[in-house]
């Protein structure tokens, strides 16, 4: 299929973005397309305007401060992967973007456009979550921030509103000692993942918190201790533990999450 007629503008600043945004409500925002490119052939979406945010010097910047690091929007999945920004989890963010879709996306996508689309299959949404994240997001008129656990309100579906933009990622520091785990589970490299598990721990800061994808919303949280890097639980253990918190697939997503969970486990304790 083909993309509904629309009109395209690419502003020179970030202001000129976002006052186009709260003058035209469906206006869609165009990074690296890799996401909106697919939704606007299949006319999932049909937005009357594109505005063009990929050169937008604003969103490209990498911060630093003494608690974090804030990633601009249209930091590529390949950045990433090359090491080209700095890494607060030492390599572990790096790993992470190797494995999305294939290096043409990676080269196109960007962090923020995968966040803002909210797909529940996406291994930023599981991973930043389980990393404790925070989202920067801006409007005409101020920035904020909000937690990314928190931030998706459903399957394609999150709380920004009608006028903002994610401008940025914040993600925390991590000590030497930290360890970290992922895990996906699809059929073949380059597909969307069917099951991802995720789990950040750093005992100087106390944290042990895993994530899981789920089928239709957003990725669930589940804070844990030293316990599960020393022994890694079995997948019944997990499997309650998903139940508890919430997991509202069948049995066959749940033990699918499971796997993926006790995998992310597994790779932090080696």
């Amino acid at each position: 299929m083909k993309a509904a007629p629309f009109d395209y503008v690419r502003p020179a600043t970030l202001s000129a973005a976002l006052d186009l945004l709260a003058a035209t409500p469906d206006a869609k925002f165009l990074a690296g397309g890799q996401t909106l490119g697919p939704m606007l052939n299949l006319r999932l979406v049909q937005p009357s305007l594109i505005v063009d945010i990929a050169r937008l010097p604003e969103l490209a910047e990498v911060a630093e401060d003494r608690d974090g690091i804030t990633l601009g929007a249209l930091i590529t999945h390949a950045a990433i992967e090359d090491g080209r920004i700095k890494d607060p989890t030492a390599g572990f963010l790096s790993q992470v973007a190797a494995g999305i879709g294939y290096r043409a996306v990676r080269t196109r996508g960007t962090i923020g456009g995968s966040l803002a689309h909210a797909d529940p299959a996406a291994d930023w949404l599981v991973c930043l979550t389980a990393l404790g994240a925070d989202l920067v997001l801006a409007d005409p008129s101020a920035r904020r921030r909000v937690a990314l656990d928190g931030f998706v309100a459903g399957a394609m579906q999150t709380v920004l509103a009608a006028n903002e933009l994610i401008a940025g990622v914040r993600i925390p520091k991590f000590s030497p000692r930290a360890r970290f785990g992922y895990h996906k589970i699809c059929r073949k490299v380059g597909e969307f993942a069917e099951a991802i598990g995720a789990l950040a721990y750093d005992p100087e800061r106390g944290i042990c918190r895993l994530a899981a994808s789920t089928p239709s919303g957003a990725p669930l949280v589940l804070e844990g201790s030293a316990a599960l890097i020393k022994a890694v639980p079995d997948l019944a253990h997990l499997e309650q533990r998903l139940g508890a918190a919430g997991f509202a697939g069948d049995a066959y997503d749940r033990r699918l999450r499971a796997v993926a969970l006790a995998r992310a486990l597994a790779m932090a304790a080696a």
